[in-house]
């Protein structure tokens, strides 16, 4: 199996982030990447390749350009309101009901009030080199997507920083552009037909749901912890089906606290009989591996050999498959499970 690295992502390397009212070392940081890359290079069966650049128009067919302005320069103008800042967090999110009643409002002049007005909280700070690194991202999950489009029966794209929170205008959730939509985006807009985007990640892709929700070309289907408990708490319930031409394209599956192996397979067995009937020529993986046991930010209990299981079941659909990097936090066990889960997805074949 193909995997596509690109080193470009020790750029974005912070040492702080805000989490739960307080500031400590970043779960999302260089080492989940590495431990991947360490993990399945060990693995003969596994060849690695570069990506090569796509440039910028991708990522605005997807995004509001404006964002993609912002994240290019926003670290080095903060610089010049806050010199030597190692990471940069806005200080003030916008949100409507500050001008209710009053004019709508266009983005703000300053730096600090642009950085509330892209991102949506406090967990992604941006770092001098955290463009880069997303651009990085973007041209693996493209170049991943373009071997599978060549051909390959599956390919996986070592993606980070990952991207699923990320928004058509907002970033944040350690993401700042949506990987997975991208290549789904490029997916149907260059063949005409239709994509799934299938998300196993513990927290909810929200940003590759608002994406597509109005869309009939792209399904997006989830497996994550119930928001009623789990980030992002205000969207992934099963009753946000799509609108409009995408009514009936978007299924959400939020799963109960402890969700071990047997409840997870269930779920993905339920996620795929959608996947089937929506029809789609390519699927893209959104592989979060934070549904593990131990993982230190998710209370779900799947294990290695359940991922295994995971990726064996989505093997069955018979899809030319995209599987593109998202969390994971439980790094000791991060580069097996990603290596069991595409184990599982490639069976005997190599």
């Amino acid at each position: 199996m193909k995997v596509v690295y690109t080193p470009a992502h020790l750029l974005h390397d912070p040492h702080s982030e805000i989490h739960t009212s307080g500031t400590h070392s970043p779960f999302e940081h260089i080492g989940r990447a590495e431990t991947i890359k360490e993990t399945l290079a060990a693995d003969g069966s596994f060849s690695f390749t570069a990506p090569t650049e796509w440039g910028t128009e991708p990522i605005a067919a997807v995004h509001d350009p404006g964002l993609l302005r912002f994240l290019g320069t926003a670290w080095a103008e903060y610089q010049l309101y806050m010199p030597a800042t190692r990471e940069v967090v806005p200080d003030v999110f916008f949100r409507n009901p500050l001008r209710n009643k009053m004019s709508e409002l266009g983005e703000p002049e300053s730096i600090n009030g642009r950085l509330g007005w892209w991102c949506f909280e406090t967990t992604t700070p941006l770092t001098e080199g955290t463009y880069t690194a997303a651009r990085g991202a973007v041209d693996t999950a493209l170049t991943t997507t373009q071997i599978v489009l060549d051909g390959d029966r599956w390919a996986y794209g070592l993606c980070r920083p990952p991207g699923h929170h990320a928004a058509t205008s907002l970033y944040g959730g350690y993401c700042f552009f949506n990987n997975a939509a991208i290549a789904a985006h490029h997916v149907a807009s260059t063949t005409g037909t239709k994509v799934t985007v299938l998300d196993v990640d513990y927290h909810h892709g929200n940003g590759t749901q608002e994406i597509f929700y109005d869309r009939d070309d792209v399904q997006y289907v989830s497996l994550h912890g119930d928001p009623a408990r789990a980030y992002p708490f205000t969207i992934g319930y099963a009753d946000e089906t799509g609108t409009g031409r995408g009514l009936g394209s978007n299924l959400n599956l939020p799963l109960p606290e402890r969700t071990d192996d047997d409840g997870f397979v269930a779920a993905l067995e339920r996620a795929c009989a959608a996947i089937a009937a929506f029809g789609p020529s390519t699927l893209v993986v959104s592989l979060g591996l934070d549904t593990f046991i131990t993982d230190p930010i998710c209370d779900l209990a799947v294990t290695t050999a359940g991922f295994e299981r995971c990726g064996a079941l989505v093997a069955q659909l018979g899809l030319p498959t995209v599987v593109l990097q998202e969390g994971g936090y439980d790094v000791d066990h991060l580069g097996e499970n990603v290596r069991r889960w595409l184990v599982g997805l490639r069976g005997s074949a190599g």
